[in-house]
């Protein structure tokens, strides 16, 4: 087993994302899991990411405030506890709309040339 607390995740930069402070809490790291990584983004007011598609499937995983998923002009607010998963090449953007930080798990597949 191997736990990573807290207080020591690492911070990452995530491409064409704003105003989001992101932390890795599991994966790229000896002894952690060896097909996903976990991350807690937290988002500013005004925060979001996109428009962008990645080449593999992510799961969204809303753990405070909401969040907007824009796809193809259609928007969904999750709310706290809601989730969503994001299919391979599907072109998304994410917008915290309120006043308040968003906080949201990230579950992605590591890269092909990560692996």
């Amino acid at each position: 087993m191997l736990v990573n607390r807290f207080q020591d995740a690492q911070p990452y930069i995530a491409p064409n994302h704003r105003d989001v402070l992101g932390l890795r809490l599991q994966g790229f790291m000896e002894g952690g899991p060896t097909n996903q990584w976990v991350g807690l983004s937290q988002f500013l007011p005004g925060g979001g990411a996109g428009p962008d598609s990645t080449p593999f499937e992510k799961v969204y995983v809303v753990v405070e405030g909401e969040m907007t998923v824009i796809i193809d002009g259609n928007e969904t607010t999750l709310k706290k506890f809601d989730s969503c998963t994001i299919p391979a090449n599907e072109v998304r953007e994410i917008e915290n709309r309120r006043n308040d930080v968003c906080i949201m798990m990230v579950v992605m597949p590591y890269p092909p040339e990560a692996t």
